[in-house]
């Protein structure tokens, strides 16, 4: 069993290894497409880079200070059927 064990874990290390180059297109494929806005066409290396929507800058925060909440008239305890209606 511990055979097994040791073979299952050795193959999925393997399986894991892997070349780190860069990827290239192949023979015959079209380059990345240019955007319709866009002055020229996009790198790998900038399509590859996330952008402030997908990561956003700490200082898209805009609390910049605590501030004590308001109070609000929404916020209430369930009532008798917790909030269902009906029997």
């Amino acid at each position: 069993m511990m055979r097994r064990f040791a073979a299952l874990a050795l193959m999925g290390l393997l399986a894991s290894c892997g070349s780190r180059t860069e990827l290239k297109p192949l023979p015959g494929m079209n380059p990345v497409p240019k955007a319709a806005e866009a002055e020229a066409p996009q790198t790998p290396a900038q399509l590859m880079k996330p952008t402030t929507q997908a990561r956003p800058d700490r200082k898209a925060d805009l609390i910049l200070q605590s501030e004590e909440r308001k109070d609000d008239p929404f916020d209430l305890p369930p009532g008798p059927n917790n909030g269902k209606q009906g029997k």
